[in-house]
This record gives C-alpha cells, sequence and structure tokens, in this order.
C-alpha cells in the first residue's frame, strides 16, 4: 500500500499590510493540506507601505500559532517558485465577482504556466468580504480607525509607519 503524497499549498500576496481577511483565507487554507507557505511577493510593480522585510516579520509574527504554514518570499513568476518548490496547490482568496474575474484568468494562466499545480478559490467569512489591503491603507493613513481589519501587531506596525509619514 502507498503512502499519501504531501500536500503543501501556497498562498502568494503582497500583504501589505495583512488584514483579518487574509488570516481567515489562511487559517482555513492551513486546516486543508499538509504545509502552507505564506509566500510574500516582492511588489516590483507597485509601491507598498511596508518593505518585503516588514511584510515578512508581520506574516511571520501573524503564523506563528500555525504549526503547518511557513512564511517565505518570492521574486518572479509565481511558476518558478512552485517548480522550484513542489508547490501542488495554490490558494486564492476571492472576495467578489471582481476579484474572481481576476483571478480565474490568472488560475487559466498559471494552469498553463504550470500543468500540475491547480488553483482553489475560497470565499471570505462575511465579516471580512470586505477588507481590502488598500482599503486598510488608505483608511490608517487619513486617520480612520483599521483596529476591527488587521491583527493587533500589523495594527501596531500601521500606526507607527501614520505616525512617521505625518512627521516627515
Amino acid at each position: 500500500m502507498s503512502q499519501r503524497q504531501r500536500i503543501v499549498a501556497v498562498y502568494p500576496g503582497t500583504f501589505d499590510p495583512l488584514t483579518l481577511g487574509h488570516e481567515d483565507i489562511l487559517k482555513r487554507a492551513a486546516g486543508m493540506f499538509d504545509e502552507l507557505v505564506l509566500a510574500v511577493a516582492v511588489a516590483h510593480h507597485k509601491r507598498t507601505m511596508f518593505s518585503l522585510d516588514e511584510r515578512l516579520a508581520l506574516a511571520a509574527e501573524v503564523t506563528a500559532p500555525l504549526g503547518n504554514v511557513r512564511v517565505d518570499s518570492y521574486r518572479g513568476l509565481l511558476r518558478d517558485y512552485c517548480l522550484a518548490r513542489g508547490v501542488r496547490v495554490v490558494v486564492r482568496g476571492v472576495r467578489a465577482a471582481t476579484d474572481f474575474d481576476y483571478e480565474f484568468q490568472m488560475a487559466g494562466m498559471n494552469r498553463h504556466l504550470m500543468p500540475g499545480v491547480d488553483t482553489i478559490f475560497l470565499t471570505p467569512q462575511a465579516q471580512t468580504q470586505f477588507i481590502s489591503s488598500t482599503f486598510v491603507r488608505e483608511i490608517a493613513t487619513l486617520g480612520g480607525d483599521v483596529a476591527a481589519l488587521v491583527s493587533p501587531s500589523v495594527l501596531k506596525r500601521l500606526q507607527e509607519r501614520v505616525a512617521q509619514a505625518r512627521e516627515a
């Protein structure tokens, strides 16, 4: 009798910052796979509020209680990252139809680039489906309260970053 092959999945994104919506998807996906990698992308196409090292540190803090989750970073094509590490599944969160349209097309391209890797879509719980990193950054920058949208450690760093920007 053969043993079941270990399934490694990746949850990629810029996570700038990591929100409670991301955490919801992350925790649920962690329960589905032997290993889940939260892969923080080097954001070559957009300016980030937090550096790669800061995003990695925040992600490590948030994922620490999850024993089968590790944090890593990647640059370039997700395909190269997945193939080099034996990843079999890409996890994506889909909040609304607009997300689905984009993610569906991306999943098709990923299947073309890496035929042995599947993409699964997880929808967030109702209380987190409206949260996006973009909204969190904008609200925080404009002085709004984002405490219900991010973890305490992320909130602290956001508040520090906004204060630094105001002093500059």
